[in-house]
């Protein structure tokens, strides 16, 4: 169980996409080739695949740097990269996604890929492309060069070690001591078994494997892997380690102390990517201040999505928010959201096929014709929200004696309907902006409107959502039963 839920979805959809993380490691492009075994091949005892489909993602430090754009944040990636044509496949890939790729061309040397060929879930074969050749020092120096570059502007630094030659001894010290001058944390993801390579990074982060490689110890209990894993900390000046257990969940060890945090529990159809996915999400954790025993709470979350997948596939924002928020979101005070957090909720909605219907007004002194309206609304969707004038803009609309319900009152009394999943407020004279931001399905308006008469309807219309009134009902207005109430005092 999180604890301090609130203060979590706050960092997730509000503080992470302020934050700007620098990516520094071995790109790589991954390839995949989808088809069905029906035979074996009459030449040799190997299986036919027989081919439906290809796609192309950006792999290793590359799919570092997608997870945390998925995730909401600004990210640059810096690594090696060959002069040929995947090169600029990972360039639009990562562009497209809004990562800014900073990809040092390295003559003679292809860019890395990886082919794998996979029938249904089950991986067939994998093919590497890449080589052993030195890498010349001119691109180490530019490497270095364009990562000091980037670095100041960076909330926090992830070195993706995939043992293909870009972190060497040399930029990881120049990578780990400017950033710890600029006070900016940096996480490491090991491939070596010698972490002294890392000195001074604030953790490094190894898998139940790596770790044993880096102590030394093959054959020991996972208390006394975890145990041994200790000294580690003060031989290489890091804050804490931060291990890796698969099915276990992670582990975060101090100088005398292990703390584990527990799995979250779902099907594994794929853990390729799932360690990018916890360094991604402790990242901007730590960049955003929060201790290290929660983040891993959330990094946990996180890989139990990403395990659920097939293939290297990064996280989005809208995915952990959803795995975040079911048990709350039906709480009449998780009903009551900030436009940002909406946009997140809708999000996820939509995911999963939801159609999004929204209404908006006053509600102020809430009657049968708001019921009415609401309800009605609600039938032309899967999820209905409720945007509303705050106390500002009722007054612009209805004078200074409106409104009699306060904003935050007519939210939560909203909010408490059983119709209503999402209740905004806005500012504005009009809820253009909200609808402009979730872009709804279906927009509902009661009593006397046209098409022509409501606002957002033709923004709704233009992207293929509809508009829906909805008859108002007899006697039933706010204004109505405030001027009775005075006539009958």
């Amino acid at each position: 169980m999180i604890e301090n839920l609130d203060r979590i979805i706050d960092l997730v959809e509000i503080e992470w996409p302020k934050k700007h993380v620098l990516v520094i490691g071995d790109v790589m492009l991954d390839r995949y080739i989808w088809g069905d075994v029906t035979r074996i091949s009459p030449e040799a005892p190997v299986p036919v695949v027989r081919a439906s489909h290809n796609s192309e993602q950006p792999g290793g430090a590359a799919n570092v740097a997608m997870n945390l754009a998925g995730l909401g944040a600004s990210v640059t990636v810096i690594g090696f990269a060959g002069e040929d044509a995947d090169r600029s496949s990972l360039n639009q890939m990562l562009g497209k996604a809004g990562v800014v790729p900073i990809l040092v061309p390295v003559p003679g040397l292809p860019t890395i890929s990886k082919l794998r060929i996979l029938s249904g879930s089950q991986q067939m074969l994998r093919v590497d492309t890449e080589s052993t050749a030195v890498i010349p020092e001119q691109s180490y120096q530019e490497l270095t060069e364009r990562i000091l570059e980037a670095l100041p502007c960076c909330g926090a630094v992830i070195l993706s070690d995939y043992a293909k030659g870009v972190l060497s001894e040399a930029v990881c010290r120049t990578a780990i001591e400017a950033a710890r001058a600029a006070n900016t944390p940096v996480l490491v993801d090991p491939k070596t078994s010698d972490f002294r390579r890392y000195r001074g990074a604030t953790t490094v982060c190894p898998n139940l494997g790596e770790l044993s490689a880096a102590v030394r110890v093959s054959k020991a209990s996972l208390h006394d892997l975890l145990t041994a894993g200790e000294s580690l900390i003060e031989e290489n000046e890091f804050e804490y380690l931060t291990v890796t257990l698969s099915e276990k969940g992670i582990a975060v060890l101090r100088p005398g102390s292990c703390t584990i945090a527990s799995a979250v529990a779902r099907e594994v159809y794929d853990v390729s990517g799932a360690g990018d996915t916890v360094i991604s999400v402790l990242s901007l954790c730590i960049a955003c201040g929060l201790p290290i025993e929660s983040a891993v709470q959330l990094a946990n979350v996180a890989a139990g999505i990403v395990v659920s997948k097939v293939g290297t596939v990064p996280i989005f924002k809208y995915e952990l928010i959803e795995a975040l928020t079911p048990e709350i979101a039906m709480m009449p005070e998780e009903k009551l959201l900030s436009l940002e957090r909406l946009a997140g909720r809708v999000a996820g909605w939509r995911s999963r096929g939801e159609k999004i219907v929204l209404t908006n007004g006053v509600f102020d002194l809430l009657h049968l014709g708001h019921i009415t309206v609401l309800e009605r609304a609600r039938q032309e969707g899967d999820r209905l929200v409720v945007a509303i004038n705050s106390d500002r803009s009722t007054k612009k609309l209805k004078g200074d004696s409106r409104p009699i319900m306060e904003e935050h009152e007519r939210g939560q009394i909203l909010a408490a309907l059983a119709a209503v999943d999402a209740v905004v407020v806005f500012n504005e004279e009009t809820p253009l902006r909200v609808i402009e931001a979730i872009r709804p399905d279906v927009l509902v308006k009661g009593g006397d409107y046209t098409e022509e008469t409501i606002v957002g309807a033709p923004e709704v219309q233009s992207w293929g959502g509809r508009v829906k009134i909805v008859p108002r009902v007899a006697a039933a207005s706010t204004s109505e039963r405030i001027r009775r109430s005075l006539t009958a005092v």
